[in-house]
């Protein structure tokens, strides 16, 4: 059982060493040139252009699951194709969203904490 579990870590090791390396800086520049910001907000913090943008700062999404949403485009979202958003770009745009601090907790804020 324990050959077993070795064999598995070591795949599970070299799947990740396959994985690209995410580049956040480029995450903001794809982020921004397709329009993500118009909708989520330049900071990812969610917004309501036609119908409610959810946030996507510190997104709790797997990659996976964040790909297909933008694949498919739920609700009045646009899909985004891999001819228009590079699974390379995409891929960098969810470490971007994962990389920004996310809401800030109301205690932060005097006027809010009464």
């Amino acid at each position: 059982m324990v050959c077993g579990l070795a064999a598995l870590g070591a795949c599970a090791t070299a799947l990740a060493q396959n994985e690209p390396a995410r580049d956040t800086a480029n995450g903001k520049r794809a982020y921004l040139a397709v329009g993500c910001f118009a909708c989520h907000g330049r900071a990812g913090q969610g917004g309501a252009y036609n119908y409610p943008a959810p946030p996507l700062a510190q997104t709790r999404l797997s990659e996976e699951a964040f790909k297909t949403l933008v694949r498919t485009g739920p609700n009045e979202m646009p899909a985004y194709s891999e001819s228009v958003l590079s699974d390379r770009d995409l891929g960098d745009i969810y470490a971007f969203a994962r990389s920004l601090p996310g809401p800030r907790p109301a205690k932060e804020f005097p006027l809010l904490d009464r």
